[in-house]
């Protein structure tokens, strides 16, 4: 698949997901087989996007290009001049958010918001393109279906978009109304992608192999792109590729491979944050490797209080080295409420999620 002059190596995309997908996720789930990954969302006010929070938000951190940073903001200028700032810094390709539903975003009327007003949106999208066409970058957009069942839009702006300049486009398949407590919708999805000549992209509760297919039947869309469902479990883009290619599930992977990675993971983690921040932040990534795996809980609890990066890495080495004595591929998780809720450190806002 081709993104501008940018040949994706595979049609599993990582979702932007505030708060979790850092360099060092995206270098994770980049391991397991995703093959485009999109940095979590910098807010495009100059104010904002020059902050220390923003500034790491477009750290490649070594990833391998394309680089795909997200823009999130409501004004055309704002926006345009926040994309030049982030093609200076190194972007390739760049995203604009009109998905995201969290209060906080639409309350500035952006993100999702802006599907209410979308002659505001065709001219940020315009905004934006001009001001990355002299550089060769090209812009992707990611919506929702619309912002409420009366107002489903998203085939309307997924046309102008595409005549403005917007080479893929990213659906997630709920209105912003709807949040994440309804089911995923996959029709809205189906309609747009026979609508529009450019790539077409299904977001939306794609969980297992088996709903990949699904969707995939569903919308015939050109690439899925999962958010929640591999937070913690980036191995979810390997089965999900052999599982397409072969219609057989994958053995679970290696517990020492999953070790390798985790470590790998925590090290870059605590390299791109700080210490201190990063033993905090990367608390919530540990929580979801474990969840639902024997002994977790306990775990946990004893990890809660830990601010030291070296004391916290060798409790992870430690755990995961423990398990690999009792099993040679990673068990089944079972589920566990305790765990589940007990993301301290964790993102808890609407963006965090995809």
């Amino acid at each position: 698949m081709q993104i501008g002059s940018y040949a994706l190596p595979g049609a599993l995309f990582l979702a932007p997901m505030a708060g979790v997908t850092d360099a060092p996720f995206r270098q994770a789930c980049r391991h397991f087989g995703a093959g485009h990954a999109v940095c979590e969302m910098v807010a495009a006010r100059a104010d904002l996007r020059t902050s220390a929070l923003c500034q790491r938000r477009m750290d490649a951190g070594g990833e391998p290009p394309p680089l795909a940073v997200q823009l999130v903001g409501a004004e055309p200028q704002a926006m345009a001049d926040a994309a030049r700032a982030a093609i200076d810094v190194g972007a390739h390709i760049i995203d604009i958010n009109m998905g995201c539903p969290s209060r906080r975003v639409c309350r500035q009327w952006a993100g999702s918001a802006l599907m209410r007003d979308e002659a505001l949106a065709l001219a940020i999208i315009e905004a934006v393109v001009a001001a990355c066409a002299p550089h060769g970058v090209p812009v992707t957009l990611k919506t929702r279906t619309g912002w409420s069942a009366a107002h489903r839009n998203a085939l309307r702006l997924a046309r102008a978009a595409e005549s403005a300049g917007v080479q893929m486009l990213t659906l997630h398949g709920r209105t912003r109304e709807q949040g994440w407590d309804e089911a995923a919708e996959y029709d809205t999805i189906a309609e747009v992608k026979a609508a529009l000549h450019i790539p077409v992209v299904a977001n939306g509760d794609i969980d297992s192999p088996e709903k990949a297919r699904e969707v995939l039947d569903a919308t015939g869309a050109d690439a899925l792109m999962i958010g929640r469902a591999a937070w913690g479990r980036p191995w979810l883009f390997r089965e999900v590729a052999h599982f397409l290619a072969t219609g057989r599930k994958l053995a679970p992977p290696l517990v020492l491979e999953v070790r390798r990675v985790v470590l790998e993971h925590l090290q870059a983690h605590y390299a791109l944050h700080g210490e201190a921040r990063g033993v905090r932040s990367a608390r919530g990534h540990i929580v979801r490797y474990v969840r639902g795996l024997p002994g977790a809980e306990g775990f946990v609890e004893r990890l809660r209080d830990v601010l030291d990066a070296v004391v916290q890495w060798q409790m992870v080495a430690d755990y995961w080295s423990a398990l690999a004595e009792r099993h040679e591929r990673l068990p089944l998780p079972q589920p566990s409420e305790s765990v589940a809720a007990d993301c301290q450190g964790a993102p808890q806002s609407g963006s965090a999620r995809a």
